[in-house]
C-alpha cells in the first residue's frame, strides 16, 4: 500500500451517519478561481485571490448548505504518480502554475484547516482517483455525492447519486452536461477521451480523431475496443490509419484517463463529518489574510477567539483602510523587546500554551541545539520557538516572543545519570547528571510530535534540512516547512552569504549572540550540552527570534522578485530528498581503503626520492619556501614570482606553467601533491568517517555553496574524487554495494552543451544533438577538417577543449595553455569556431548585456544568479565576472534539471515498487543503491525521470552502468 498522510481531522464520537458527501477538488478548484478572480493581495503582498474565492465558496456554498452532512477537500500529494509507469511522458511537458499561483497552494491548506475541513491526499495516486473512491464509497454506504470541480476528466464519475457541481458557475453538471461536453452517456467518457488524447496531459489518443469524430465512433461501435477489433470496417483511410498504427497508443491512453476507485484511503469518509470552525484557529488566520468581511462575520458568528494571534510577514500598509476587529483586548503595552524577554520553557503547561499559541497563528519559527554538527548522530539538547504575533509588517513590534524549552543540559563534569540511557537519546554517557528545571525528554518529544507534523502549522527554520533530519531520528518529520536560508539563497544567490549572522547584520541590522559567546573556544569549549540554562536561552532564543523576522522581511519578496517557482517547485521540495540520502550514506571497504593508504605512502616515498635525486639534494617537498630556493634561486628556472612576505610563489598554477615549459621538477611537484591530497584527503579521512552504527560514510549537502544552485558535499566531500586518474578511480572502487545489491550511475550526457544549443538556439548543435551524434566528434572534424571515422582520439580531445571551453568563456592564451599550443593558433581555432556557430558568439554577447543591465543572470528555470564584479572598477574582476554570467546559465541550468529529476525520483521508484535508494548525487551524476532483481527496472524508471525532468529542443540524454562499486559503475 502507497504510504499516504493523514487527513487534518480525525472522526470524532457522536459521527452524524453519511448521506450527503461534498468532495472539493482542491487544486482544480485553485486553479479555476484565479483565473475567474482579478488579482488580490494581502497587505504583504502574497496573491490571495484564489484562496479568497476557495474561502467565499466554503462560506456561502458548502457550510451553509444544510443538505451537506460531510465534506473533504482532496488535493494532489505529488506529481509522479502510477500512471508516469505505464507512460513515461504522461504530464511531462505540463508548465509551471503562474508565479503568482504558486504561494496559493500551501495557503488554501491552511484556509482548509482553519474552516475544519478536513484535507486528503495520497502518494502515488491522482486527487481524482481518491475522489472516484470516496465518491464510490458513498454511494455504497446508502449516500448521495457531490465533486466539487468543473474539471471534464471527473465526468466519468457522473451516475445515479453522484454528480458535479461548477464552483464558479454555482450550477450541477448530470448526464445531459456530459453528454453535451463528450457526446456520449458518462459511462463511455473513457473511451473518447483514450480516442481524442489529451495534448494538456500528454495522453497521447489516436492522431486525427478529435472529440467529435470519437463519440461517433464510440455511439457507432458501443465501446472502444469493439472499434479498435473492427477498424477494417472503416471507410476513411486516414481515420482507418490512425487507429490501426496507433492501437497500442490509444489503449494505453485508455488506462491514462481512466480513474481508479479503489486506491487505498487515509480515512473513512465518515469521518468528514462537517464541523463548526474553531474560532481560535479560523478568526487570526483570517485576520492574517485580510479577509475583513469573513472576519467580521465570523467573529460574530462564533465569538472572538481567545488571544489569537496573527504572524507579520513583511512590512507593508494594510490594502484595506478600515480598521480589523480587535482579536484580543489583552495585548502586552507597546514597549521595546530585548533578549530579557526571551522565555524559558521548564514545566509541561507552559510547553502546552505555547504549542497551542503557535498552532492558533499558523506559522512559528523553530530550531534545535544540539551537542555535535553530524545530523546523523548529534544528540538534542534543546529547542527554539518564536513568533511574530502582528499586527501585519511590524517585525520591530512589541508583540514577537520567543522561548527555549531545555531538555538535555547537563552538569558539567558531574557523574554519569544512568536513567539517561532509559530516554534513548543517547548523548555523552561521561557527562554529568541533567540539571534540574528540565521536561522529561520522552514527554516534551510527545507533545512537540503532533505540533510539528501538523500540515495546517508553518514550521520555519534556518537551514532546517539539518533540524529536520534530527528530529527524523526521534520519529518526528517536520513539515509543512519554509527555510530563510533557502529564501535569501534564491533572492540573492551571488550578491552575498546566507548564513543567519550575515542574514541578520545585513536585514536586521543585528549582531547575533556568538557560539563561543556561550560555550568558549579552542581546547575551553564545551558541547552546548554543558552551557548553562540563561546563556543557552538567550543564544537558542535568539536563533528563533531572528529567523521569524528575516522570515517576514525575506518571503514576501518572493512574489515581486519572480522567484516563487525557484523556491517553491525546486529549493524547497529538495530538503527531504536530500535528508534521505544523507541519512542512507553510501558503503566503503575499509580494507581496500587501508591497502590503498599503504600504497599511496610507498609512491609518495618514491616520488620523494625522485624529487630530491631531480633537485640534486634533501629538502622538505612540502616546504613552499624550500621549494622555491630549489626551483628559482639553485636551477634559475624562468618565471619566478615573490610572495608579499619575499618567498618565491610555488601554487599550483606556477608549477603548471613550469611544468608546461618541460620542467622535470615542478611535473613531480605537482603529482606529489595530488597524491598526498589523495591521501590525506579520502583514504585516510575516510576509514575515520566510516560511522561505527552503519558502517557508511554519511556525506552532508549544501544547497547555498554555489550561486549557480549547484550542490556541494562535504564530510566527507565526495564530489572532487578524481574520476580520470588512476589513483581516483582506485579511491572510487573502495565506495561498494551491500551484499544483495548494485550500485547504479546514471549520468547527464553534455547536459550543458545540450543547454547551450537550447537557450542559444544553434541549427547546427540542436540537430547534431538530435541525430545522437557524437559532438566532439563533429566538432573536431569540422575544426580541423577530418574525418569522423577513424578519427584521431587527440584531434577529439583537442575538439572537447573548445567545446567546454568556450562555454567557460575561455581566452585564446587559457586554450593556449590547455592544449599545448601556441596562443595565434588557439586564437584562429576559437574564431574558426565563433563562425561556425555565430549564435554562440550573439548568446555571449546578449547575456553579457543583461547582466550589465540586470545585476543579475538567469537560468532557462528562472533561477536569479547575481554576479557582483559586473560593474567593477578593475577590468580583470569585470572580466571575470563576464565569463561567470556567460556559464552561469548553463551551469545553473543542468543543476536545476538535476534537482527537478532528484525530487521526482523517490515517488517514481515508490509507484513503481521498487527499493532503490539514491545515495549520491555528484554535479550531473546520480548513484543508486539498487537490488539485483530490481536493476533493468530500476534503471529504466530512473533513465525516464532524469530525461523527462525538462523540455528542451535538443533531448536529454542518461548513459547508466552498474557495478559492485562505484568505479565499475560510471
Amino acid at each position: 500500500m502507497a504510504k499516504s498522510k493523514a487527513p487534518a481531522t480525525t472522526p470524532a464520537d457522536g459521527d452524524t451517519p453519511l448521506r450527503h458527501l461534498y468532495l472539493i477538488d482542491g487544486s482544480g478548484y485553485l486553479f479555476r478561481a484565479y483565473h475567474a478572480l482579478p488579482p488580490m493581495n494581502r497587505p504583504d503582498g502574497t496573491p490571495i485571490n484564489a484562496v479568497f474565492g476557495f474561502c467565499r465558496m466554503l462560506v456561502a456554498d458548502l457550510l451553509d448548505n444544510p443538505e451537506i452532512d460531510h465534506i473533504a477537500m482532496i488535493l494532489d500529494a505529488g506529481s509522479v504518480t502510477f500512471r508516469n509507469q505505464i507512460y513515461d511522458k504522461y504530464k511531462a511537458n505540463r508548465p509551471d502554475p503562474p508565479e503568482d499561483l504558486i504561494p496559493q497552494f500551501p495557503l488554501i491548506r491552511e484556509a482548509a484547516r482553519a474552516f475544519n475541513v478536513t484535507v486528503c491526499e495520497l502518494e502515488g495516486y491522482e486527487a481524482d482517483d481518491l475522489i472516484a473512491t470516496y465518491a464510490r464509497m458513498a454511494v455504497e454506504a446508502g449516500g448521495t455525492c457531490t465533486i466539487v470541480s468543473s474539471d471534464k476528466d471527473l465526468m466519468q464519475l457522473v451516475r445515479p447519486g453522484v454528480e458535479l457541481m461548477d464552483p464558479i458557475k454555482k450550477i450541477k453538471l448530470g448526464p445531459e452536461a456530459v453528454f453535451e461536453k463528450f457526446g456520449v452517456t458518462p459511462d463511455k467518457v473513457v473511451d473518447v477521451q483514450a480516442l481524442a488524447g489529451d495534448s494538456t496531459d500528454n495522453v497521447p489518443g489516436a492522431p486525427g480523431i478529435g472529440i467529435k469524430t470519437a463519440a461517433q465512433l464510440i455511439n457507432e461501435y458501443g465501446s472502444l475496443e469493439a472499434l479498435l477489433e473492427r477498424t477494417q470496417e472503416i471507410k476513411q483511410p486516414k481515420r482507418r490509419e490512425s487507429l490501426q498504427n496507433n492501437a497500442e497508443l490509444i489503449r494505453i491512453s485508455k488506462q491514462l484517463v481512466t480513474l481508479r476507485d479503489d486506491v487505498p484511503t487515509p480515512a473513512e469518509p465518515e469521518a468528514f463529518d462537517k464541523r463548526k470552525p474553531d474560532p481560535n484557529v479560523l478568526l487570526p488566520w483570517l485576520e492574517q489574510q485580510g479577509f475583513r468581511t469573513l472576519l467580521q462575520r465570523f467573529t460574530s458568528e462564533l465569538g472572538e477567539a481567545s488571544a489569537p494571534v496573527a504572524p507579520a510577514n513583511a512590512p507593508a500598509k494594510k490594502a484595506d483602510p478600515t480598521p480589523a476587529p480587535a482579536a484580543s483586548a489583552s495585548k502586552k503595552p507597546n514597549r521595546e523587546f530585548t533578549p530579557a524577554d526571551y522565555e524559558m520553557i521548564q514545566d509541561e503547561k507552559l510547553l502546552d500554551e505555547w504549542i497551542a499559541e503557535a498552532t492558533r497563528a499558523g506559522t512559528v519559527a523553530f530550531d534545535c541545539e544540539t551537542d555535535g554538527l553530524d545530523s546523523n548522530n548529534a544528540g538534542l539538547v534543546g529547542v527554539s520557538l518564536a513568533l511574530l504575533e502582528g499586527p501585519w509588517g511590524d517585525v520591530n513590534s512589541t508583540r514577537r516572543r520567543a522561548a527555549y524549552l531545555p531538555l538535555m543540559h547537563k552538569v558539567p563534569g558531574g557523574a554519569v545519570q544512568g536513567a539517561l540511557d532509559l530516554l534513548g537519546d543517547g548523548g555523552d554517557k561521561d557527562a554529568g547528571k541533567l540539571l534540574e528545571g528540565q521536561i522529561p525528554f520522552k514527554t516534551a518529544i510527545e507533545k512537540l510530535k503532533p505540533f510539528l507534523e501538523d500540515p495546517a502549522v508553518l514550521k520555519v527554520g534556518q537551514n532546517i534540512k539539518y533540524d529536520m533530519a534530527v528530529f527524523r531520528r526521534h520519529g518526528v518529520e517536520i513539515g509543512p516547512v519554509d527555510d530563510t536560508m533557502l529564501i535569501s539563497f534564491v533572492l540573492d544567490a551571488g550578491k552575498n552569504n546566507h548564513g543567519m549572522d550575515e542574514l541578520a547584520e545585513l536585514h536586521l541590522g543585528q549582531k547575533t549572540i556568538k557560539f563561543s559567546d556561550v560555550a568558549g573556544s579552542g581546547s575551553k569549549q564545551v558541547t552546548f550540552d554543558k552551557v548553562p540554562l540563561d546563556k543557552a536561552r538567550d543564544y537558542a532564543a535568539e536563533d528563533a527570534d531572528v529567523t521569524m523576522q528575516l522570515w517576514a522581511r525575506l518571503k514576501p519578496r518572493l512574489v515581486p522578485e519572480r522567484v516563487t517557482s525557484m523556491y517553491e517547485t525546486i529549493e524547497r521540495p529538495l530538503i527531504p530528498v536530500l535528508i534521505s540520502m544523507e541519512s542512507a550514506g553510501i558503503k566503503v571497504d575499509a580494507l581496500k581503503l587501508k591497502g590503498l593508504s599503504t600504497d599511496f605512502e610507498k609512491r609518495l616515498a618514491e616520488l620523494e626520492g625522485e624529487i630530491h635525486k631531480i633537485a640534486g639534494r634533501e629538502f622538505n617537498v612540502g616546504s613552499p619556501k624550500q621549494l622555491g630556493e630549489i626551483l628559482f634561486d639553485e636551477q634559475k628556472l624562468p618565471g619566478g614570482k615573490r610572495n608579499k612576505n619575499g618567498s618565491w610563489a610555488t601554487d599550483a598554477s606556477v608549477l603548471e606553467d613550469l611544468a608546461a615549459q618541460g620542467h622535470p621538477l615542478p611535473v613531480k611537484i605537482l603529482e606529489h601533491r595530488q597524491l598526498a591530497k589523495l591521501k590525506g584527503t579520502y583514504t585516510d579521512a575516510l576509514m575515520r568517517q566510516v560511522d561505527a552504527k552503519t558502517g557508511r560514510v554519511h556525506t552532508s549537502y549544501h544547497m547555498t555553496g554555489a550561486a549557480t544552485g549547484r550542490l556541494a558535499s562535504t564530510d566527507p566531500n565526495l564530489q572532487n574524487i578524481p574520476v580520470r586518474s588512476e589513483e581516483g578511480r582506485k579511491i572510487r572502487q573502495a565506495f561498494i554495494a551491500e551484499t544483495g545489491y548494485k550500485l547504479l550511475s546514471a549520468d547527464y550526457s553534455q547536459i550543458e552543451l545540450r543547454l547551450l544549443a537550447h537557450v542559444a538556439d544553434i541549427p547546427a548543435l540542436k540537430e547534431a544533438f538530435a541525430r545522437g551524434d557524437d559532438i566532439h566528434a563533429i566538432t573536431a572534424s569540422e575544426m580541423f577538417g577530418v574525418p569522423v571515422k577513424g578519427m584521431d582520439p587527440l584531434m577529439r580531445r583537442r575538439a572537447k577543449a573548445i567545446n567546454f571551453g568556450i562555454i567557460y568563456g575561455i581566452s585564446a592564451f587559457g586554450l593556449a595553455n590547455q592544449l599545448g599550443i601556441g596562443q595565434q593558433e588557439a586564437k584562429e581555432y576559437i574564431a574558426k569556431y565563433f563562425q561556425r556557430y555565430p549564435g554562440i558568439r550573439d548568446y555571449m554577447e546578449r547575456t553579457k548585456d543583461f547582466a550589465r543591465k540586470h545585476g543579475y543572470v538567469l537560468t532557462p528555470f528562472g533561477r536569479k544568479i547575481h554576479l557582483r564584479f559586473i560593474h567593477d572598477k578593475s577590468q580583470g574582476m569585470r572580466a571575470f565576472a563576464e565569463r561567470a554570467a556567460i556559464n552561469a546559465p548553463l551551469q545553473g541550468g543542468g543543476a536545476d534539471i538535476i534537482k527537478r529529476a532528484m525530487i521526482r525520483l523517490p515517488g517514481a521508484l515508490t509507484a513503481a515498487k521498487l527499493n532503490a535508494r539514491m545515495l549520491l548525487q555528484v554535479h550531473d551524476e546520480l548513484l543508486f543503491e539498487v537490488p539485483e532483481k530490481e536493476l533493468d527496472k530500476t534503471r529504466d524508471v530512473t533513465r525516464k525521470i532524469m530525461e523527462s525532468a525538462a523540455s528542451l529542443t535538443v533531448p536529454l540524454v542518461v548513459d547508466t552502468g552498474v557495478g559492485d562499486n562505484w568505479a565499475a559503475a560510471h
